[in-house]
């Protein structure tokens, strides 16, 4: 009875969409006080329903219930409960509920806590909202219905595919997903807004906490999601282009620059009818990312591959969405005023030049992605990867990077040049001096994109910090702290990427008992293979001693060759080493007649400042909306004060 309950609270939270969406529409037409009263209970209702068939189909997982469908082809008996629990979105089905969930709770909260807004234009924003719920509900009920009965029910499932058994892999989708929702969220405010002809500072002060989570889980989940790839598949390398990796990170650039924008219109009144337009982008990459993971066209171990109808459904759906948004701003935005002006040599400047240098990245990234699709369709058959990507986007992306550099050290409406060349004298200095050090004392050639990655990494590094230069650290708002320290992020993590790229070693050998291998600073030597068992696989585990320099201690890698029955998968699991200048990867591979087996190492200096990096800038994202929230309950409170007294 538990997937016949989930399945009913989907109808109940589809038919609640549908009564929403009518309602606001009523409500923004006619200003009825009734019926605006009446969307906000309505929302929220809808959120807990799409909550229990969450529930429902979560339960029936973790109970190996192998006569719902969905659990016989995507779970086990056997398997561990975490992947249990996760198989629960490890599938098409699934992954669409908990989409459609999340987003059904969003809607929820902006009922429950958004008082900011003028009240036609929060309900004419839970409006859109129900819209686009609307049309994911209509997805799950008539084309992937989580819930569907196997009939017989098998005797066990069919399992889980292995490279998604992982503890990153399980959390990693959920919070992309909610950083898919936020996207969805600011693209209703914007609707909101254009429909009611309301687009302004207090629009953008509400929008705001919404694209700053969005943003904050998108990085926490591309930063996630690529360091699962890089231990996990046993390639060793941290970003491959994949199409479903630039699924994710086309939404992250578009809501990368909606945040600098949203931020000019809250403070400043500026670039209305830009943050508008950005809103829409960003929610149409998020669409477009849906398309291709679920829309069969794609084969990845992160997409989810299905026929073609479905991938039909969710392309009609993304045409709707974004085609009439679209739309709406054709049709409005001669209504939204310009707002204050600035001169180019400004904070606002700097902003519009960052936001035009991601867009064109994003374009890169969109073609480079979508061009060998068109291709495959049109009969052709072509690839487009790194050098694509890295000779294109790559050069842009250290423009940006410069410009990022100089953008928080420019003052607000207008600047004086010279004065900007002072405040930039100490950056640029030490880009200069890093770039000459890394090319006089590196022991292998550095590449030009490498050398000016390391270069900006510093100079970007210096100029990070450089708002708090001269203030009291004490009195400076916390979402100064978090512009620091997301910038500094992005730096760390450029000196990783630029690092690693340059001075990676590789070896690839066939090794026999006692044999030490010499791989960067380490001494391997390979002792042996030995059975082992896990909790639902067998494998081949190597030991793999290993020193560095004579007078440390050896310790040891066990790379694993693990063999999965439920589905029938051999898979690579990588040992990993990290101190503190970098990793030593090891992967264990086959044997030969000789009676060696292969190992291949790697030695990545100083490739972890990636991953820690991503997470700066994730923390920075969280002390800025942490700060903003802060300041606004502060002037609430103040101005309470004041109409009493």
């Amino acid at each position: 009875m538990t997937a016949e309950a989930g399945l009913a609270a989907l109808w109940l939270a589809a038919a609640l969409a549908g009564l929403q969406l009518l309602l606001a529409g009523l409500a923004v037409k006619r200003g009825e006080a009734t019926l605006l009263g009446a969307v906000r209970p309505v929302a929220i209702v809808q959120g807990i329903m799409a909550l229990i068939a969450m529930g429902a189909l979560i339960a029936v997982f973790c109970a190996s219930d192998m006569s719902v469908a969905l659990v016989a082809e995507n779970s086990h008996s056997a398997k561990p409960m975490l992947y249990k629990f996760a198989g629960a979105w490890g599938n098409h089905e699934g992954s669409m509920l908990l989409w459609v969930t999340i987003l059904g709770l969003a809607g929820g909260a902006v009922a429950l806590f958004e008082r900011r807004l003028d009240e036609r234009t929060l309900i004419a924003t839970l409006g859109g909202q129900a819209a686009i719920a609307l049309g994911f509900y209509a997805f799950l009920l008539f084309a992937s219905n989580p819930f569907g009965r196997a009939d017989p029910a098998p005797p066990d499932g069919a399992g889980l595919n292995p490279l998604l058994q992982d503890p990153g892999l399980a959390f990693h989708p959920p919070t992309l997903y909610i950083g898919y929702v936020g996207l969805s969220v600011a693209f209703s405010f914007a609707i909101g807004a254009l429909v009611t002809r309301d687009v302004g500072p207090a629009f953008a002060r509400a929008m705001r906490p919404w694209v700053l989570g969005a943003w904050i889980f998108l990085t926490l989940g591309i930063t996630a999601g690529s360091y699962w790839a890089y231990y996990e598949l046993g390639w060793g390398g941290w970003w491959f282009w994949d199409p479903v990796e630039n699924a994710s990170l086309m939404p992250w650039l578009a809501a990368t620059a909606l945040l600098h924008s949203v931020t000019v219109l809250a403070t400043r009144d500026g670039l209305r009818a830009w943050t508008v337009m950005l809103a829409v982008v960003a929610f149409s990459m998020s669409m477009i990312g849906t398309f291709l993971v679920r829309s069969g066209i794609l084969t990845s171990v992160h997409a989810f591959a299905v026929d073609p109808e479905r991938g039909a459904f969710i392309l009609a759906l993304l045409a709707i969405y974004i085609g009439g948004a679209l739309a709406l701003f054709a049709l409005r935005v001669g209504t939204v005023r310009a707002g204050n002006t600035f001169e180019f040599l400004s904070r606002e400047g700097g902003l519009v030049i960052n936001n035009l240098l991601l867009s064109v990245i994003l374009g890169l990234v969109l073609i480079g992605t979508f061009y060998p699709i068109v291709a495959a369709a049109m009969g052709t058959q072509l690839s487009v990867g790194p050098p694509f990507f890295d000779g294109t986007a790559g050069p842009i992306a250290l423009v940006l990077v410069a410009v990022m550099a100089a953008g928080p050290l420019l003052r607000w409406r207008r600047d004086d040049m010279q004065a900007v060349l002072e405040r930039l004298m100490l950056p640029i200095a030490a880009t200069l001096f890093a770039g000459a050090g890394v090319f006089v004392l590196s022991s292998k050639p550095v590449g030009a994109l490498s050398l000016a990655g390391l270069a900006l990494a510093a100079g970007l590094a210096v100029a990070s910090v450089a708002p708090l230069w001269k203030r009291d650290l004490r009195r400076a708002p916390l979402f100064l702290y978090g512009m620091v320290v997301a910038h500094l992020g992005i730096a760390v993590t450029l000196a990783g990427m630029a690092a690693s790229t340059t001075w990676t070693e590789e070896r690839l050998v066939a090794a026999r008992v006692g044999e030490p291998v010499q791989v960067g600073p380490f001494s391997v030597t390979f002792e042996g293979v030995n059975p082992v068992l896990g909790a639902n696989w067998s494998a081949l585990e190597a030991r793999l001693a290993v020193q560095r320099g004579e007078d440390v201690a050896t310790f040891y890698l066990r790379p694993q060759s693990r063999f999965f029955a439920n589905p029938v998968t051999n898979t690579s699991e990588s040992a990993i080493a990290t101190t503190l200048d970098g990793q030593l990867y090891t992967v264990l591979g086959q044997p030969d007649n000789a009676g060696r087996w292969q190992l291949r190492l790697w030695w990545k200096p100083w490739v972890t400042l990636i991953w820690l990096g991503g997470a700066m800038v994730a923390i920075g994202g969280a002390l800025s909306m942490l700060g903003h929230i802060l300041r606004e309950r502060r002037a609430t409170r103040r101005a309470m004060e004041a109409a009493w007294a």
